[in-house]
């Protein structure tokens, strides 16, 4: 299975209606603009129906983490934020491998080992619980 297969089986019911939905308006938007619907053209898009720059999007995302009064934060900085959440939340270190597309579970596993220990002593908790018969 390739990683975007994983990407793609890794949807919750509400998150595919979510991007259903958001094609369906893309596609209202394509139509008006009378641009065709391809495979290859991404789903999010600027007007014109041109790809956006990701520097753009790092800009835009930093002006609004300026404006909301957060501590700065880069946008990759949710990518690892949402890794360590779903290690913490008990996701197997396999699983996050494919979600962040990491060739090597190795490189998961160095990069997160912040949040290994937390997960190690948890499942050690759940192995000394006595189990209802």
């Amino acid at each position: 299975m390739s990683a975007e297969e994983r990407l793609q089986s890794a949807w919750d019911r509400s998150g595919i209606d979510t991007l259903r939905l958001l094609y369906r308006h893309e596609q209202v938007q394509r139509d008006e603009l009378g641009i065709d619907r391809s495979p290859s053209i991404p789903m999010f898009t600027r007007e014109n129906g041109g790809a956006i720059d990701p520097n753009y999007l790092t800009h835009r995302f930093h002006k609004l983490v300026m404006a909301s009064g957060l501590p700065p934060v880069r946008l990759h900085d949710l990518r690892h934020g949402a890794a360590t959440l779903a290690l913490a939340a008990g996701a197997d270190l396999r699983v996050v491998q494919g979600l962040l597309g990491h060739a090597s579970i190795v490189l998961t596993a160095d990069t997160y080992t912040s949040v290994l220990p937390q997960l190690y002593h948890e499942s050690a908790r759940r192995l000394a619980r006595p189990r209802a018969r």
